[in-house]
């Protein structure tokens, strides 16, 4: 029986939901099953599921063992050391594991025919900005916009820097 959660503040629970979410889509990606993860990660696949739904009673050294196992590392900020919002969207470089389409005008535009999902993975964000490029105004993007395009080439095509006709 799995140990009780202690009380924890929403804000902790938003953040160990993040934390779930972004390794399951990370081992989605690879695709890695949770039964061969939860093995190499050394605990029991309902452990693995546990710590996908970012539940509070998995043991740190648990959730630190599946980020292991999946070649990602953990790293902890002081709350006054954060940056700001704005600071952290027009941040080059960085790739979520999720991209939901109403922070990104032009990919929500050009995914007109998703049905069914607000969000995306970087993958399928690549396809899409790739396939409809001859569409986006590049004059109107969004800083952060452009920097999560730079990202996604940078990432699957392993060039940041776009050729004629390409994103």
């Amino acid at each position: 029986m799995p140990a009780k959660s202690p009380a924890n503040p929403s804000a902790v629970a938003e953040q160990l939901a993040a934390l779930g979410a972004r390794i399951r889509a990370h081992r989605k990606d690879l695709r890695v099953s949770a039964t061969a993860l939860a093995e190499a990660a050394g605990m029991s696949r309902v452990s693995m599921h546990r710590i996908e739904q970012g539940e509070p009673s998995v043991t740190m050294g648990a959730y630190l063992n599946v980020l292991a196992a999946l070649g990602m590392t953990f790293s902890a900020t002081v709350v006054g050391d954060e940056p700001s919002k704005n600071a952290a969207d027009d941040k080059a470089g960085w790739l979520p594991a999720r991209i939901r389409l109403a922070d990104y005008p032009a990919l929500k535009q050009l995914a007109w025919q998703v049905q069914g999902t607000d969000e995306l993975t970087p993958r399928e964000a690549l396809g899409i900005y790739e396939r409809n490029w001859r569409h986006v105004d590049e004059a109107a993007l969004l800083p952060r916009e452009r920097n999560l395009i730079d990202a996604l080439r940078l990432a699957f095509s392993g060039s940041a820097t776009p050729g004629a006709g390409d994103v």
